[in-house]
């Protein structure tokens, strides 16, 4: 069964600014590699990300990163960014998995 896919008004943000070209072979990933089977993990296209809540899973397309969680059955994709600002972009957005102690 399929997941279904759902863009954050974010992620949508940054796909509508990405050239056509790069904007289609996002569009083809997501459909090639989340659609049926979004946390398939390989060497070089899926990651999951360690020690973060969110987002869980990484995409590499060229030299764009789609950031993305898998809840269920539905793949959320949260954004789109350039290779060059992705640690940044995790730095400012993602949440780490945090272990506190009382």
């Amino acid at each position: 069964m399929p997941y279904e896919i759902e863009f954050t008004t974010e992620s949508l943000t940054d796909l509508k600014i990405l050239r056509a070209t790069d904007r289609s072979k996002v569009i083809d990933a997501i459909e090639t590699h989340l659609l049926n089977n979004p946390t398939q993990e390989s060497k070089s296209r899926i990651k999951r990300l360690r020690e973060m809540d969110k987002p869980q899973y990484r995409l590499r397309v060229d030299e764009i990163r789609i950031f993305y969680d898998v809840l269920e059955d539905v793949v959320e994709i949260i954004a789109i960014v350039p290779k060059s600002q992705a640690a940044e972009w995790l730095l400012r957005e993602g949440k780490t998995t945090e272990t506190t102690e009382e």
